[in-house]
Order: C-alpha cells, then structure tokens, then sequence
C-alpha cells in the first residue's frame, strides 16, 4: 500500500476543488492510501478581505512570519511515499499558513528526504512564491519532483481587477455587465488537473522513481517571461515596505493603518505608471536578452518543465 499526504490550505474553495480533482486518480485507487490535512489558523482569516485587513498581512507574509496552527491528527515519524503542498500565492509569497507549516518540527519530521509535489492555484503570478518554496523545502532536506501551477483564465490584465474585487468582495463576477470576467482559474483546467494524480497513481504502481521526470510533458506550467521582471520587482518592494510595517507595529496595531493607506495609493500610482513603462522597455529589450530569458524560464519551470 502506497501512501501519499496531501496538505492543504484555501481562503475561497478554489485550491480545495483543485486539489480534490488533483487526487481522485489516488483516492480511487485501491492500493493508494491518501491522507488529506487541511491547515486551519488558530486565528483565521477572513473572507471576503476588509481592505486594510488584506494589506495589513503582507508585511508578515513577504518576511514568513508564521501564524499559530492548530494541531494536525498526523505525527512527525509518520512515512509517506509522496506529499503534495497545495498553496495560494499571497503577495508573491506562499500563504501564510503554509509558510507556518513549513517552519514547525512536524514539518522537518515529515518531509525529510521525501519527494514533494507542489499544486498551486492563483491569479498569474507565482515564480517567487515557489523560488521562495524551493527554498525552504532545500532548508528542511526535501526533494522537489513536481510543480503544477494553475492561474485565473481572465489573463494578465483583466485579473487585475477581478481578482481583487473577489477577495474584497466575495463574489467571482463577472461584473460591471461582463467587462471585468469572472475571476479564477476555469473550470476546464480543473476538472483537467487529475491527469497529473493518474500519472502519480501510474509511477506508484510501477515502482518507477519519484524524482523530476514524474510530471514532464503534462503541462504542469507555463511561464509568462513577461512577468519575470515584474515579478522581481514587485518582491523587492514588498519586502521593503514590509520592513517598515513591522518596525511601526504587530500586525493590526494603529500605528501602521496611516502607512497602508499611503502605501496603497503608491501602489496603485506604481501599477499605472511604472508597470506599463517596464513592459515596453522589456520589449524593445528583448533581442537582447533571449539567451537571458530562456535560461530564466527553464530555471523557474524546474522541475516539472513547461
């Protein structure tokens, strides 16, 4: 009997459909033992966002400063074949209660020497939120085999505003009579993520290695070069302004709520203006830098591969 941990965590539901379909290959089956931990905050978080709440928790998310959990039914000492992560990306960083996962004894118990999957499911940005993965999995001695990144079907642009107006509001739209599309990843790529459990179910009967080869030609993800820059720069200032945040004050404190809201019109300002700009200098500089930008895209698709 193969035996495959599935941990998880969704704010919306989202990741929790995407991760259900994921593993009905493995539940089917009968040789396949699955064990599912869902992450719950002592504290949790709040859905639909209250703005300032949703702005108030980058500053900790972008420095992993880990929320208390509570108690998983598992045990350190306990042996799994493979364990999937499921996460959100939150600020170009994993959420926070999977960065508070990874950083307990449980953790460094469980996922030592043992191959990872991590499943993904987010607007469209995620590279520095799995380099930031890679890293702490690389800390606790695991072995990263597999990467599926699922992103909203609204595209680059138009999901800039659906997306944020689901997590403030509640709703997935579309809205504003059909300009702004409804938010999320389609339901086609969902119910299509069980290809990858099938492979999983495949490898596990055979026997064959869990190693890098296990989702190649799947079309686990796809890397959007255009956003690597972005994406860059968009972790630098996170970090930055999350410095400043956590020297005025704990998270919630009032000393912070006067910096969020000028923060939040410097985002915006920032997003208007300097974004476009970097595009079209990435345009006019891209002949330059293909060799740049291919050696790029295979290092952020390890190890699936696009």
């Amino acid at each position: 009997m193969k035996k495959v941990l599935v941990v998880h965590y969704s704010q919306t539901g989202q990741l929790d459909s995407i991760t259900k379909q994921f593993a009905r290959p493995l539940v089917s089956a009968p040789d396949v033992q699955v064990t599912f931990e869902n992450l719950c905050p002592e504290q949790p978080f709040p859905f639909p966002w209250p703005f300032l709440t949703f702005l108030d928790t980058f500053p900790e998310c972008v420095h992993r400063d880990p929320p208390p959990l509570k108690a998983l039914d598992i045990q350190a000492d306990d042996d799994f074949d493979l364990v999937v992560l499921a996460y959100q990306v939150w600020f170009l960083s994993p959420s926070l209660p999977m960065t508070a996962f990874l950083q307990t004894p449980l953790a460094a118990g469980l996922l030592k020497d043992k191959p990872i999957v991590t499943l993904i499911g987010c607007r469209n940005m995620w590279l520095m939120a799995q380099e930031d993965m890679k890293q702490m999995l690389d800390g606790l001695g695991a072995k990263l085999v597999g990467n599926v990144a699922l992103v909203d079907e609204a595209g680059s642009f138009l999901s800039f505003f659906a997306t944020p107006l689901w997590m403030l509001t509640g709703h997935r739209g579309p809205f504003l009579g059909g300009r702004i599309p409804r938010a999320g990843v389609s339901q086609r790529d969902i119910d299509g993520c069980d290809r990858f459990g099938i492979r999983i179910r495949e490898r596990l009967r055979a026997g064959g290695p869990l190693d890098e080869t296990l989702l190649r030609g799947l079309h686990a993800v796809t890397i959007d070069d255009r956003l690597i820059s972005s994406e860059r720069t968009g972790k630098r200032a996170f970090r930055l302004w999350g410095c400043l945040l956590r020297t005025l004050g704990p998270k919630g404190s009032w000393q912070r709520k006067p910096v969020l809201v000028f923060y939040s019109v410097f985002l915006i300002a920032m997003i208007l203006t300097v974004v476009p700009l970097g595009v079209f200098i990435r345009k006019i500089t891209t002949p330059l830098s293909r060799k740049r930008i291919a050696r790029l895209r295979a290092d952020f698709a390890t190890p699936s591969g696009e």
